[in-house]
């Protein structure tokens, strides 16, 4: 529900106008674009509503919950003209750039294994504090759609595509929740390359998303926001001095124990990489096409959970 009085009291304080209604909101001309941050699966209607006054449209992750809803906004946003960006921010982060600079150059050689592990806490009271959190309809689903959809969207944008997935679902450790707070897929990439992916919020105390990605020449490791591992057969001089820079910075755990812990320079990155987007009417640096690609991931390992089967995805 709408708490008006929030509303207006954000509104006050950041100098901006305030609107409680959907309909007076999105037939406003008083702006060109807007971001969508209501539960995951209520994005599909706010998209249709905005792209149908021609605003142009940042998404929340996920894009939606499933990848049927999450092409519907696509197809809309194409329709109507409007730019559709997705909110991935880790793409932008200093370590995400470096690491996806040096893949692309060929320093690791062929790719051969590539993971994630996302061992996150969230109390009881997170789950409880929202009716929508925890379940299928407006969730998602859980660790991997709502926590880990970050950590996915990073393996897709450092090594490509997903040919198969093949998951597993743990044990549960939270009440009143629909969906997992556990699991493990194993997936292979159209490239060949092999890896796994976990997600939890049940590892208490919580600790850095890691992500890690070896070749026959080398080996990158991200914790968070810090490069803990930059090895490579063939060193160059510059490899020492790109260790150091992250190794100074204080690595913190982010967002792993607590959602609001979370940094939001890389927020911002993204917020004005779109906005170049609309005054230069380009593509944003992560798209609907984009963005859709690790809800497609998620949603192929619920399926193989539910199937008990092995899944595979279309190349695209």
């Amino acid at each position: 529900g709408r708490n008006e009085a929030r509303t207006h009291d954000f509104a006050e304080k950041y100098g901006i106008k305030a609107y409680t209604d959907p309909d007076t909101f999105f037939s406003s001309d008083d702006f060109e674009a807007v971001t969508i941050a209501t539960p995951s699966g209520s994005h599909l209607q706010s998209a249709v509503q905005a792209a149908a006054s021609g605003h142009h449209i940042l998404c929340e992750k996920p894009l939606e919950v499933s990848s049927e809803r999450a092409e519907n906004i696509i197809q809309i946003c194409e329709e109507k003209k409007v730019n559709l960006g997705v909110f991935f921010q880790a793409r932008f982060e200093s370590c995400s750039r470096l690491a996806k600079e040096a893949i692309e150059k060929g320093r690791l050689g062929k790719i051969l294994l590539a993971s994630c592990q996302m061992r996150w806490f969230r109390d009881q009271q997170y789950y409880d504090s929202a009716n929508w959190r925890g379940t299928w309809a407006l969730d998602g689903g859980g660790s991997l759609m709502n926590q880990g959809i970050h950590t996915v969207d990073l393996l897709l944008y450092l090594i490509g595509n997903v040919a198969e997935v093949s998951a597993f679902q743990g044990p549960l450790t939270h009440e009143r929740i629909e969906v997992e707070d556990n699991l493990c897929a194993v997936i292979r990439f159209q490239n060949g390359a092999v890896g796994t992916i976990e997600a939890s919020t049940s590892c208490a105390p919580g600790f850095p998303r890691r992500i890690e990605v070896s070749g026959e020449r080398g080996t990158i490791a991200i914790e968070d926001k810090r490069i803990v591992r930059w090895d490579f057969v063939d060193a160059l001089p510059e490899d020492k001095e790109i260790l150091q820079q992250f190794v100074d910075g204080r690595a913190g755990v982010g967002g792993a124990v607590d959602p609001m812990a979370i940094d939001t320079l890389w927020h911002c990155l993204a917020v004005e990489d779109f906005v170049q987007s609309v005054q230069r009417n380009s593509r944003p640096f992560v798209d609907g096409r984009e963005g859709k690609k690790a809800v497609d991931v998620v949603c192929a390992v619920y399926e193989s959970i539910r199937s008990g089967k092995s899944v595979q995805l279309l190349s695209k």
